[in-house]
């Protein structure tokens, strides 16, 4: 059963089209990768399906909540959407638990204890329980992004967006987060991600979708898109990037 659907999802800022009737479906638990050059649309269709921008043409379904020109929940939305972005934008002067915590308390109204245990839960879901009570700036890139993970996490999404989280980490530190995010989609998480991590993508990725121009230029298996492009603009932008 399909869990996000969108159907020719159009936007632009003043006379510049970033996307381009965008149309397509992805089943629960599964993983679609987003490949494509700098400007090519991806971080600006993976906004529109969070509900941080809008649409102008077009409509999105999430989890059952359907995004149309200026019409959707935004708080419902996200709670069952759940984005992590390249900057981490944890608070500096919490802890790693209250990072974690402060959505569940403030939009669900969780008891304190309650909210303790998810946090341990959570980020021992990433690695990262023994880190509960240190602060963002006591923790290296890889492990500030973990705990991003693990604060979408604790919101129990049914969908996971991801922007380029590892564009701005060193190699060693790429793979705990890639690691994180395997094992999220070895246990069934749908998740959607904006990546130039091409090896990852091959290996992980249920589905791989090419953007270019702000279209979705091919969609298929990443034997399909990857090892057979069928066009000579997939075809050049993997040999620059492979």
């Amino acid at each position: 059963m399909a869990v996000v659907r969108l159907s020719k999802v159009s936007k632009a800022y003043g006379t510049h089209q970033v996307l381009r009737e965008v149309s397509f479906e992805l089943e629960k638990g599964r993983m679609l990768a987003l490949i494509g050059r700098s400007g090519s649309g991806k971080s600006t269709l993976l906004r529109c399906m969070n509900g941080l921008e809008t649409i102008e043409g077009g409509e999105i379904e999430m989890a059952g909540h359907k995004i149309t020109q200026g019409s959707v929940s935004l708080r419902a939305l996200r709670q069952d959407v759940g984005i992590v972005f390249q900057q981490y934008n944890l608070f500096p002067h919490l802890t790693v638990e209250r990072n974690v915590t402060l959505a569940p308390d403030v939009v669900k109204g969780m008891a304190r204890d309650e909210a303790r245990a998810l946090a341990r839960r959570v980020l021992a879901q990433v690695g990262l329980e023994s880190k509960i009570d240190a602060y963002p700036d006591q923790l290296s890139g890889g492990q500030q992004q973990r705990v991003a993970i693990a604060r979408s996490l604790a919101m129990a999404p049914k969908v996971m967006l991801f922007d380029e989280v590892t564009s701005a980490l060193d190699p060693e530190l790429t793979g705990e987060v890639l690691k994180v995010m395997e094992d999220l989609a070895r246990g069934g998480m749908t998740m959607i991600l904006v990546t130039h991590e091409m090896a990852f993508a091959r290996r992980v990725a249920d589905t791989v979708g090419f953007m270019h121009h702000g279209r979705l230029w091919e969609f298929g298996t990443p034997e399909q898109v990857m090892n057979k492009p069928a066009t000579p603009e997939l075809e050049g932008f993997l040999g620059a990037v492979l």
